[in-house]
């Protein structure tokens, strides 16, 4: 089963510069790219692997994936200075 990419290049493509800017000086932008690799390749493995588990545990995965994806982008928009 094809499973659209959710890499965060994919889903912030305006800020690719600052991704690997932040990804390189800022530790806390860091820690979250890792855990957020993780979950979207957990959640990238459940649907393409078919992975049994409840529908609970799947949607707390990629509930968990978006929490991350926020906090990451309020950090690139911080460093683009929008505040």
């Amino acid at each position: 089963m094809y499973v659209d990419p959710h890499d965060l290049p994919h889903e912030f493509p305006e800020f690719v510069q600052a991704i690997e800017e932040l990804r390189n000086g800022n530790q806390q932008f860091r820690r979250l790219f890792d855990d957020y690799n993780r979950a979207n390749d957990a959640v990238v493995n459940a649907e393409q692997a078919d992975i049994p588990m409840s529908d609970f545990a799947f949607e707390e995965l990629k509930k968990m994936r978006l929490r991350l994806k926020d906090e990451i982008y309020r950090l690139l928009r911080a460093h683009a200075g929008y505040g």
